[in-house]
């Protein structure tokens, strides 16, 4: 198997040096798009392969990467951003996956936005990245661009990190769905459910409402995106602080799939909130004791798998005048992050309760 790496970047100067020594490692070929760079992006990009081409921009993330694609000319096409980043360990996978005999369609690798310090992953989910050339696999969307799943797809053991340097320019992608919007564009299921986060993430959250039960009554959205549009919905009524919709929201989830823990430990929250300890203490340990991943291409917020459902469980025992109980939720977040801030100031707190109750 050879690959080609392709890449679309735009004044990533501050990034582009870093990923690009990692893709060498590996990539039997590398095409870089630029698409408008006024810093070094492009200087850069040529210390490392002849082939960077120019692209006008266009407000389609899609079409450039697209173009992209056409210049490939090996046996399979990977695509990444100027601020992701690959681990050695997974880098040798990629080597090893190259020199095995799998020759699926498309490979499937976990996308890892958010980590501790030491890589280990706390938001994540699958993302196509690797796609045999001959079978001529076009971008869609124009916005949070998507390869549909086709042929023989396999999941690998095999992590990208995006290692963001630089916020994402406020608006830019809302300003495109908008654009979109005002030309009478009709969004797919998938863009109109990313329309409405894009909202969300601006702070238009009563049109981001709007959009998110839009998007809820498609019968042809994926599920997994309406659980998360049922999720996101429920952020924006916390943020305008309504409690009972917000609650409503999440409930709604279970209509597509039993609880996650995604889902159960913000009911947890919500209950908390509301000083109603009995229902925070179910929905809590039903985001720990119901600690299954979906390896669907969900979003995965591990951290509310185990590690917040500990910290809260010990609150709301504590609470409750449960002591053992809270003790035992603070040893088990203890040994999931014995360095977290809020651990350390559990432990300073329980050494002192028990020296005090022991005199």
């Amino acid at each position: 198997m050879t690959i080609s790496v392709c890449m679309i970047v735009k004044d990533e100067e501050l990034v582009l040096e870093r990923i690009l020594k990692q893709v060498v490692k590996f990539a039997d070929e590398i095409i870089v798009v630029d698409t408008g760079s006024k810093d070094r992006s492009a200087e850069i990009a040529k210390s490392f392969t002849s082939k960077v081409y120019s692209f006008d921009w266009v407000d389609d993330f899609s079409k450039a990467r697209n173009f992209s694609f056409s210049f490939a000319t090996c046996d399979y096409i990977m695509w990444l951003d100027a601020d992701d980043y690959i681990l050695d360990d997974d880098i040798a996978k990629i080597n090893k996956l190259k020199s095995s005999d799998m020759r699926a369609d498309i490979y499937m690798f976990e996308y890892v936005l958010t980590y501790e310090k030491d890589m280990t992953p706390i938001y994540k989910y699958m993302r196509e990245r690797l796609f045999k050339r001959s079978k001529n696999f076009r971008w869609t969307d124009p916005v949070h661009e998507v390869i549909c799943l086709e042929g023989d797809v396999q999941k690998i053991d095999i992590k990208i990190y995006h290692k963001k340097e630089k916020p994402t320019k406020a608006g830019r992608n809302l300003k495109i769905y908008q654009k979109l919007k005002r030309n009478g564009h009709i969004f797919s299921p998938r863009a109109q459910f990313y329309y409405a986060r894009e909202l969300m993430f601006n702070g238009k959250f009563k049109q981001a409402i709007r959009e998110f039960k839009n998007f809820l009554k498609r019968e042809d959205g994926w599920v997994e995106n309406k659980i998360q549009a049922c999720i996101d919905q429920s952020s924006c009524y916390n943020a305008l602080k309504d409690k009972k919709e917000e609650i409503k929201s999440l409930l709604s989830s279970f209509e597509y799939s039993s609880p996650r823990s995604e889902v159960s430990y913000r009911l947890g929250n919500c209950f908390l909130s509301l000083n109603r300890l009995d229902e925070a203490e179910y929905w809590y340990l039903q985001a720990y004791e119901n600690n299954y991943i979906v390896d669907n291409g969900a979003f995965i917020e591990r951290d509310m798998h185990d590690f917040l459902p500990c910290l809260q469980l010990c609150y709301v025992y504590f609470l409750k005048r449960d002591v053992q109980k809270s003790f035992h939720f603070h040893e088990m977040a203890k040994k999931i992050r014995p360095d977290d801030a809020v651990v350390l100031k559990n432990n300073n707190f329980f050494l002192n309760y028990f020296e005090k109750v022991c005199k």
